[in-house]
């Protein structure tokens, strides 16, 4: 198996930081899995993507770790944006307590079913369970009804269903994902 680091992305790694997006876009499952097609996100200036970056590594709003493997490239990345008590999230509900929530996970095909996904989930948990005030309760993601392997793979990591979907954002076919939740150790 191949050692990589799990660490933060940094500022000026955008450019890594999108290379890695565009090809986890091009994944067989992007379809049921991301939010935003490759052609759009290759349609996006640079800026677009210095600003993505840097949004994601620093702060309390949101950290992106990557998988670094020791030749330097990025094996994988997941995201966690932390939802704040009383705001709207993205489906325009208040959210109901300080939360996390998992967004962009991505490892790249031959690293899959190496233990690489479950490092950068502690990795991102871990920031999580580590924000002060006010603390972070839990962390959720969602996940498409079709998306069969991503649910086993989150059910395995300890994420349960919480009865909650939400229809497909863009698909007119009125798919609907599914919301999971890790709930903060010692709460529940």
């Amino acid at each position: 198996m191949t050692r990589h680091v799990i660490r933060p992305v940094r500022r000026d790694e955008w450019d890594k930081a999108k290379e890695l997006r565009l090809i986890a876009l091009r994944d067989p499952a992007a379809a049921v899995a991301f939010l935003e097609s490759v052609e759009e996100a290759e349609a996006q200036p640079d800026e677009f993507w210095q600003g993505r970056t840097e949004r994601a590594c620093e702060g309390r709003g949101a950290r992106q770790f990557v998988a670094e493997a020791a030749d330097g490239q990025w094996d994988g990345s997941v995201t966690l944006l932390v939802e704040a008590a009383g705001v709207p999230d993205y489906f325009g509900k208040p959210v109901e307590q300080e939360q996390g929530h998992l967004v962009g996970v991505f490892v790249r095909a031959e690293q899959r079913g190496t233990g690489l996904t479950e490092t950068l989930f502690e990795a991102a948990l871990e920031w999580a369970w580590s924000l002060e005030g006010p603390g972070v309760e839990r962390v959720r993601l969602f996940v498409h009804e079709e998306n069969a392997r991503a649910e086993a793979f989150y059910r395995r990591f300890g994420f349960r269903e919480s009865g909650v979907t939400v229809p497909m954002p863009g698909d007119p076919g009125g798919a609907k994902e599914r919301e999971y939740v890790f709930a903060r150790p010692g709460r529940g």
